[in-house]
């Protein structure tokens, strides 16, 4: 929204549109017919964070490897960066999901995708701080799990975060600084970390008790079949689970 707009100048030379922080408040500046007019924006304060324009991509997997994958959905085919953590989940299945992020820059429009939401939190949280771009925030969950970074984060442990490449020392204590009691606010945990794939293993192991088969015999099977893998469904962790029953 325009508060106001004024004319300051006349007959100077036409140039880009600038954007400048003046006090706190973002001014804009911009020309037209050589004049030069500014305005202050009003930021609304209760829009989402993140107001994407894509919430998540899924179809079918034509092309994968460790960097990017590129999903074909209704025939359309999108490139969608990807990290090792994501990369390690979906490697084997034919067809995917991933929530993804969507970045705008002046010489491209990037995709990256996540395959849980959990991961993308993090991923947000992690370009939120000064000096940390996607494709860092990308190598950091390349190299770490989403568990150990967040664990990393929440202690305080800048080595950890240091142990990851073109992290410095000073970047891996801002990252601490600035996200440690930010993602405690957002509800963001450990507990949370793991809690789709307990929520589904739970669910799992009751469909398979119902199936007659030993709780405990059931439950090191389902521990095994995702250590190797993760699931859409309850549905499709079970089947792979009788596989190995």
């Amino acid at each position: 929204m325009i508060f106001f707009a004024k004319v300051i100048n006349q007959g100077i030379a036409k140039r880009e549109k600038i954007l400048l922080n003046f006090q706190g408040k973002p001014v804009y500046l911009f020309f037209i017919k050589d004049k030069l007019y500014f305005c202050f924006l009003s930021v609304n304060t209760q829009t989402k964070p993140y107001s994407n324009m894509y919430e998540y991509f899924s179809g079918k997997l034509v092309e994968k490897n460790p960097t990017y994958v590129i999903i074909d959905n209704q025939g359309i085919g999108y490139l969608i960066n990807i990290s090792l953590n994501t990369f390690e989940k979906i490697k084997d299945r034919e067809s995917v999901k991933l929530y993804v992020h969507f970045v705008v820059r002046e010489d491209a429009q990037i995709l990256f995708g996540f395959a849980d939401e959990t991961e993308r939190t993090l991923f947000r949280a992690l370009i939120s701080v000064s000096g940390v771009g996607a494709n860092t925030a990308r190598l950091v969950l390349s190299s770490l799990s989403t568990e150990e970074a967040y664990n990393a984060i929440s202690a305080g442990d800048a080595t950890i975060l240091q142990s990851v490449k073109g992290i410095g020392a000073k970047t891996a204590q801002r990252i601490v600084i600035d996200l440690k009691d930010k993602l405690i606010k957002q509800g963001f945990s450990s507990d949370k970390v793991g809690i789709s794939h307990n929520t589904m293993k739970n669910e799992a192991l009751s469909g398979l008790l119902i199936l007659g088969f030993n709780k405990t015999t059931a439950s090191k099977v389902l521990d095994r079949v995702l250590k190797k893998s993760t699931f859409n469904s309850v549905e499709a962790l079970i089947k792979e689970t009788l596989k190995n029953l």
